[in-house]
């Protein structure tokens, strides 16, 4: 039987791979995946037919603002970022942490930028 994961990042990592197992991008369809540390936020698009990471946008570029006024915007960039690469439609990928507060915040800011979930 395997060991039962302990700390927080081991249980998130955990949810992430169940989440994994329905969600896949493609080079239509890529999946949006956010990445939350303390301090910042990162939205990618990742091909996983491909295995390729099609664009990156973080939270490390903004100065000023809160970090869910952050995560907004980041999710505006991915959005734009992604519709002059020609992609409208994404897969949302939660990465195992709670649809809540700036995950949730870089999702409405995608939809914001036109990007159909």
């Amino acid at each position: 039987m395997p060991a039962i994961p302990k700390t927080r990042e081991q249980q998130r990592h955990r949810r992430h791979l169940r989440v994994r197992k329905k969600v896949t991008g493609t080079a239509e369809r890529p999946r949006l995946v956010v990445f939350r540390s303390l301090k910042h936020i990162t939205a990618q698009l990742v091909d996983d037919v491909a295995r390729r990471t099609l664009l990156t946008v973080t939270s490390t570029d903004l100065e000023t603002g809160k970090k869910t006024e952050k995560s907004l915007e980041v999710g505006r960039r991915i959005a734009a970022r992604a519709k002059d690469a020609g992609i409208t439609k994404v897969v949302f990928d939660r990465a195992g942490y709670q649809y809540h507060g700036r995950v949730k915040a870089v999702a409405d800011g995608a939809r914001d930028g036109g990007l159909e979930f």
